[in-house]
Parts: structure tokens; sequence; C-alpha cells
């Protein structure tokens, strides 16, 4: 059986400061937009978070209206700030005082892209495969079902995804061929460390029955990014989060299971301290360290394939190490360099923009 990871990028719609040319042009809008939900989750406001919420407005493009390039500000009940001229004030004082939320704009994706992205599960013809950063089920089903056969690919059998914990709509979900029906399913989302929520999407546990009658457990990730929050902050997060998919890997593992994969996008390269839970030690092996592996001479994948970009992730227990028999990392899907000259892509990708996505899909071949 073939089972891959593949970080999508969303499939028909994407925040819009998450589209930016660069992670860090968006960077800015982003750390402001969770600083002021964090702050307007306060039962009482100071003076301080007012002033804070203030400046965090306008850095949002929401000083003068509610509705900014990025960012809408929603109120359905009371009133948390007041505007006159040019003069804005939060008159608030806690979150009893009003009902409402920020949501972060969202525009399509392009048409070409997505269909790079159904020739990229056409490419790869994976029994199982894990998907990263797909908006909700509902979205995930329509791809399946109208796009991967537009292009000539065979829809998946059994789609399933749970909604997490972001509110950019990027979630984690599984796709699985006939013949590889998803027999049980756990969700962490509600896993929590000194009162916040562990996982910034999930770690949904998928029991895959084999045609063989033995069961795959699939464990999908997308750990905390470092595309916005401070450096440290955002290391410590991934460190927890390594840390409680190993805990949950050996709770597994205690149960009798034996072919165990985790996989998604760890967004850390395999030497960072954040992912030392997970790649240190002889628990799990990275396939990309197989001998069977495919090395094309780019250690990463995602960008431009260089070793700092090596965010995508094949790990597997020692009984399903053994039966491996290829590995790879498929790029046709992502432009690569200014000219997309790195390699060989997709003739439909005719400018960078059409890219199916900057995450290359990783895929293993286990003899089962």
């Amino acid at each position: 059986m073939r089972l891959a990871s593949f970080n999508v990028e969303n499939l028909f719609g994407r925040a819009k400061v998450m589209n930016l040319a660069t992670w860090r042009d968006g960077r800015g809008v982003l750390d402001a937009y969770a600083r002021f939900r964090g702050l307007i989750q306060k039962a009482r406001y100071s003076a301080a978070d007012k002033r804070a919420m203030g400046k965090l407005l306008g850095v949002l493009g929401l000083h003068g209206t509610d509705e900014g390039p990025y960012v809408v500000l929603r109120r359905n009940r009371g009133q948390l700030v007041r505007r006159q001229g040019r003069r804005l004030e939060i008159v608030a004082n806690g979150r009893g005082d009003w009902l409402g939320w920020l949501d972060l704009k969202e525009e399509e994706v392009s048409e070409a892209a997505t269909r790079n992205t159904a020739r990229v599960f056409k490419e790869l013809e994976a029994d199982v495969v894990a998907v990263v950063e797909a908006e909700d089920r509902v979205a995930l089903k329509r791809f399946n079902d109208e796009l991967i056969p537009r292009v000539g690919g065979t829809p998946y059998r059994h789609v399933m995804l749970i909604d997490g914990n972001d509110r950019r709509g990027i979630d984690v979900g599984i796709m699985c061929q006939d013949g590889y029906a998803i027999t049980a399913m756990r969700s962490h989302v509600d896993d929590l460390a000194d009162g916040e929520p562990v996982f910034s999407r999930d770690c949904p546990e998928y029991a895959v029955q084999l045609p063989s009658g033995e069961t795959l457990w699939v464990l999908v990730n997308h750990l905390k990014s470092r595309g916005y929050g401070s450096a440290k902050e955002s290391d410590a997060k991934r460190r927890r989060q390594a840390a409680r998919v190993r805990s949950i890997y050996k709770t597994l593992k205690r149960s009798g299971a034996n072919d165990v994969a985790v996989v998604g996008d760890f967004n850390d390269t395999p030497d960072s301290d954040a992912l030392a839970p997970l790649l240190r030690g002889r628990e799990l092996r990275d396939v990309s360290e197989h001998p069977r592996f495919q090395h094309d001479g780019r250690p990463g994948t995602w960008g431009n394939g260089t070793a700092t970009g090596r965010f995508d992730y094949i790990l597997l227990s020692s009984a399903l190490w053994q039966k491996v028999q290829a590995a790879g990392v498929l790029r046709k899907g992502v432009w690569g360099g200014k000219n997309g000259t790195l390699w060989p892509h997709f003739p439909e990708m005719r400018r960078a923009e059409d890219a199916a996505s900057d995450h290359a899909a990783i895929w293993v071949d286990i003899d089962l």
C-alpha cells in the first residue's frame, strides 16, 4: 500500500492574509489578530488592555471601520468601540459587555491551482493520504468528488476531517481508497496544557482497516507554525505538541497497536529542539532516513527544497519500518524557484500562482 501526506494549503478558499507573497508580509496582521482575540476574552478590560486593543485595531486596518483589508470585526450585541472622527475609544469594560469576534477575510484559490492540487493526488496514487490545511470536510469531499476525476484521477472512497482549533480553516483530514475503511477515530482538540489547547489544529487518530484485515493507525498532524507569534513561544508550543503526540503514540502501542504512522506538517526541521520528543530515539523512524528512500538531492519538502524547509514527515513504528519498499517526495505541484526551473512540474503550471502548494507531497510504499 502507499501512504502519503500532503499540505494542500486550502482547496477553494483561503484567508487573504495567508495568500500574501511571504509569511513576513502577513505576520504583523496575524500577530495582531491573535493578540486581539486573546485580549477580548478577558472578563475585565484594564486601561492598558484598552490602549492595546486600540493600537491593534489600527494594525488590523480597523481604526475607522469594522471591515479592514484582511479582517472584519463582527458585533452581535453591545458595543466594543466608539469612533468619533479620527478618535477611537474602547467603551466595553469586559467580555460581558458585548458579543462579537474577529473574522479573517477569505479569497478564492485559483481554479488552476486547485486543478494542479488534484493532479498531485492523481500522480501520487496513494491508498491512504493525510491532508493538511483543508478548509473543512465539505470542501475536501467536493474536491474529491469533482476535481480529482476531472483531471483523470480516481476519487477516494472515504473522506474524513474533524474540525480543529484553528479558526483560519486549515484543518487536517484523511482520504482512503476502496478497501481501506476508516473503522475508528479519536480527536484530541480538547487536550489541554496549562489550561490551553495543546494542538493548534488537532492530532486525530484514524484506524484504517487494510485489505489483509490488519489495522493501520494514522496520526495526522499540523504542528504550530513559525509564521506568527514569538519564536520562543512558537517553539515551546511545538515541543509540547510533539511530546503529546509521542504520548498518544505510546498509548496506542501499549494497547497492542503495531502498525502506527505519525504524519503531517511539523513546521520544523529534524535537528530542532521542538521536534526532539518525536525524532530523537528509535520508537518512531523518519522515512526519509530509510535506505529505500529515493533522494533527489533536495532535503526539504517546502519551498525550494532546502534543508531549512524540511517540514513534512512520515514517521513509522518499527513494525512498519521493516516493511518499507520505497519512499520519496513528489515535487511536481510546487513551482520551484523564481522561474519554476528547479525541477519538472506539471505543464499546466505556467506561473507561480498556479502551483498546487508550497509543500511537496511525501509518500511511502509499505508491504502490508
